[in-house]
Order: C-alpha cells, then structure tokens, then sequence
C-alpha cells in the first residue's frame, strides 16, 4: 500500500517537472510556490499519515490507561483488597508513600510490597460481616 503511495507521489512530481521542463527552462525555476508546496504535501503526507496512525493506536491508549493506573494508585486506602502483579491478594493494613503493607492468607500474616507492584483494587461485597476475606 505505502509502495503505491510513494509511487503516485513520485508520478506527480515527476509530472509537474516534466510539464516544466516541455516548456522550456529550469525546471525548479518553472514551478510555482503552490506546485513546490504540493509536491511536499506529497511527499511527506505518508509519514505523517504514519505518525497519525501510531498516535491513535498506540500513544493515546497507553496515556489513558497509565493515567488510570496513577488515580487508582493515588486512591488506596486501607482496607482494599488488592492483586500485586505476582498475583498475590491481600487487603491494605497501612499506607507509606512508596510502600504498601498488607494482611495476606488466613493468619493474616504482614507483608510490605512496592505501591508500584499493585495490579488493581479488587471489588469485594461481602454480605455477612462474620466472613473472612483473606
């Protein structure tokens, strides 16, 4: 597809030189500023093309989703059940600025972990308050 577009742009540019050049003279010399600035448009319309494409399906995601990793990050607060990235679950007994201690299994053992090592907050309903979550 990029073949047939760089080939159509170079079909142009070399039509309007040739068209320049039947006429008599320089050909650079024949052209005028809107064909000079077509010709660039052409030119660099794929790569900026590309850069459009790269921006939509790749850049912009990647910003949101790191955005929403940053607010769940900074909305912690004890009590949340959680799931590190080495998939372990535990609920939050205490915040510090980079680290994070958790309550994990049934003896409610402590463990500190990286802020930055926590997947997501896990949606616990519990619906008898006698029920253990760990």
């Amino acid at each position: 597809m990029l073949d047939k577009l760089f080939g159509i742009c170079a079909a142009i540019a070399e039509g309007t030189t040739e068209a320049a050049t039947a006429a008599g003279g320089n050909a650079a010399a024949e052209l005028e500023p809107g064909q000079i600035a077509l010709q660039y448009l052409f030119t660099f319309a794929p790569i900026i093309l590309i850069f459009v494409i790269f921006w939509f399906m790749m850049i912009r995601p990647q910003r949101k989703k790191d955005k929403q990793v940053k607010e769940m990050l900074n909305n912690l607060k004890a009590g949340d059940r959680i799931c590190t990235i080495g998939g372990i679950y535990g609920t939050i007994t205490g915040l510090k600025d980079d680290h994070v201690t958790l309550s994990v299994g049934r003896d409610n053992m402590s463990m500190v972990v990286a802020r930055w090592a926590i997947r997501g907050v896990e949606e616990v309903m519990v619906e008898n308050d006698a029920q253990e979550l760990n």
